[in-house]
């Protein structure tokens, strides 16, 4: 049960990323009706995370999570699509240092991290008090790793991944910084690799039931390869071949930035 839980989290994560960078490298002319339709599926998903809440079978848990995935797929999309960024679209000045790079990038993100609370807000209200809390445990997973993800880039990290952003957001680049490491990095592995076991320990409890085993090691799964990200962030690994085929859509059209 751990295996499978573990095995679909691992394909969904690698999946869904993939379609996302592939989705972004089409045409641009094609980028409204893809967020259009990617509206639409927002919707059902926000609905099948309100039908899953009161749901604690193991298929329960499987859809709230899967559900949770797609809400979270919406603002990935939206974001690298240029529709959910920010007011500010230009590059950060080169003299910004402190408190005024960070304004400065938090206006290049702004209307994304607006939408998250959104989305975290009603993953929230769909599940508040209700016995199957997958949904909101896998959004709050996602949130506070790719929070961290982004400080950690912002503070200075040796892989930026800059492959991944299209063309019309290579901007963003500028507010990261390219260096070893940071304070931050160490303190964020260790508390997310603590928390993960922690997590993993719940889902293998010999007392647990079917449902609370899934869920746990579904969250477990998904905070761990968070954890991974972030060692892909510094480590010298080429982790843009996990995702090659999803790139492949930019080729041939891919405009200057």
């Amino acid at each position: 049960m751990l295996l499978g839980a573990a095995l679909y989290t691992v394909l969904v994560w690698w999946l869904s990323t993939g379609v996302i960078l592939y989705l972004n490298g089409l045409p641009r002319e094609r980028h409204p009706a893809l967020m259009a339709v990617a509206t639409v599926l927002l919707g059902v998903a926000l609905c099948g995370v309100s039908a899953t809440a009161a749901d604690t079978g193991v298929g329960g848990a499987y859809l709230a999570f899967s559900a949770t995935i797609a809400v979270w797929g919406w603002q990935e999309l939206g974001f690298l699509l240029g529709y959910v960024t920010g007011p500010r679209r230009i590059a950060c000045p080169a003299g910004a240092r402190g408190w005024q790079r960070l304004r400065h990038a938090l206006m290049a993100i702004l209307y994304h991290e607006l939408a998250l609370i959104a989305l975290g807000a009603a993953v929230l209200a769909l599940t508040w008090q209700q016995p199957n809390p997958v949904a909101l445990w896998t959004f709050v997973v996602l949130w506070v790793m790719r929070t961290s993800a982004k400080l950690n880039v912002f503070l200075g990290v040796r892989n930026l991944s800059e492959s991944f952003l299209p063309a019309h957001l290579r901007y963003l680049h500028s507010y990261f910084r390219q260096r070893p490491g940071n304070a931050l990095f160490a303190s964020s592995v260790i508390a997310s690799t603590g928390v993960a076991v922690a997590v993993w320990d719940i889902a293998a409890a010999p007392d647990a039931t079917p449902y609370q085993a899934s869920a746990a090691a579904l969250v477990a799964m998904l905070l761990s390869l968070a954890v991974l990200e972030h060692w892909f962030m510094v480590l010298p690994l080429p982790s843009e071949r996990l995702w090659r085929w999803g790139l492949r859509s930019r080729e041939g059209h891919t405009p200057p930035a």
